[in-house]
């Protein structure tokens, strides 16, 4: 995997291409606004999730490992959220300074696919547990998962840590300072390739698991009726998360690569491209306050552990006491 945007070699990119994809004063203000509400969801959401999973290691399953990880990633960019609504809410000027640019850059990458690949893992462990139940007892423990989590980190921040030691801000007419690493990347043949080598996987992995579990779901499982359509909720809503935060990105940022500096776009066109790579990009930000209601309908304990926090009168916090091997505690 290599960073999406490390490989500065132009696509015929020039000046006149940089003029066509200023923002508006309305995207400015939406764009603004919106980072603010999903950076509250987001903070309290995973915030939260972080704090019940860090309390329930005694009876973690890899499922709630890989969540649990998931809500470290999404919180490592959560945090830098206010930094991009400042830069919208400023018109498009960044104020902050070389370093921060690289870290929003780098933490915006870092969190979009740890959470992809952390997603898939979750895909996996739930295939093994409802396809092959009984053979993937000794596979399936909380510490081969941590293993695995710490592996993927390690492959994800040193993949992206090239976006820290390139410069990332410039200055346009006018004395604004603009972040490169906030839609205006510049395009290349590797990054498109690095895109496609990074999403393409885990997309791939989640799809075919999900799909399965779904196929066998269907043809006959020792699953009650309920927890059945609670499984089939959670595939559905973690393909949504794909469909509506991951796939619209990559999609945009592929056209984008192959369509903003071709000579014969026009002004028009490439204001186009650069709203869509805005709009995409503001959408990845959304998992991060979607994925808690993955913790929620995904992870049992997690929904135990939260009746507990909000009925203290104790008539609602007993959590059903399964071991990792039952298919039931995964849905």
């Amino acid at each position: 995997m290599e960073s999406p945007s490390t490989d500065f070699t132009p696509l015929l990119l020039n000046q006149s291409a940089e003029t066509c994809g200023g923002e508006t004063m309305l995207e400015n203000v939406v764009f603004g606004g919106y980072y603010i509400v999903v950076f509250l969801l987001a903070l309290n959401g995973n915030g939260l999730a972080l704090w019940i999973f860090s309390h329930q290691r005694s009876a973690s399953t890899p499922t709630n490992v890989f969540l649990l990880h998931l809500a470290v990633a999404d919180l490592s960019y959560v945090v830098i959220l206010p930094l991009r609504a400042s830069y919208h809410l400023t018109g498009g000027h960044w104020p902050f300074g070389e370093v921060p640019c690289r870290l929003a850059g780098y933490l915006f990458y870092v969190n979009m696919y740890a959470s992809l690949y952390f997603l898939a893992c979750v895909a996996g462990d739930r295939y093994l547990a409802v396809v092959h139940a009984v053979r993937s007892l000794k596979l399936r423990q909380a510490r081969h998962a941590h293993v695995l989590s710490f592996a993927l980190w390690v492959l994800v921040t040193v993949s992206m840590a090239p976006l820290l030691v390139s410069r990332q801000t410039s200055t346009e007419a006018g004395g604004t300072t603009v972040c490169r690493q906030l839609y205006r990347e510049k395009a290349s043949w590797m990054a498109l390739v690095s895109l496609g080598v990074a999403f393409t996987p885990p997309f791939l992995a989640t799809l075919t698991c999900y799909l399965c579990i779904a196929r066998s779901l269907r043809q006959g499982s020792r699953l009650e009726p309920g927890l059945k359509l609670k499984a089939l909720r959670t595939i559905g809503l973690v393909l949504v998360i794909y469909v509506v935060c991951f796939l619209p990105y990559h999609v945009s940022r592929a056209t984008y690569i192959l369509g903003y500096a071709h000579p014969s776009v026009s002004c028009w066109v490439r204001r186009g491209l650069m709203l869509g790579n805005r709009l995409t990009s503001s959408l990845t930000c959304l998992n991060g306050a979607l994925d808690p209601l993955v913790y929620l309908f995904g992870a049992e304990k997690f929904r135990g552990s939260l009746n507990k926090i909000f009925r203290r009168d104790g008539t609602g916090g007993s959590v059903t006491n399964t071991g990792s091997a039952s298919v039931k505690s995964e849905f």
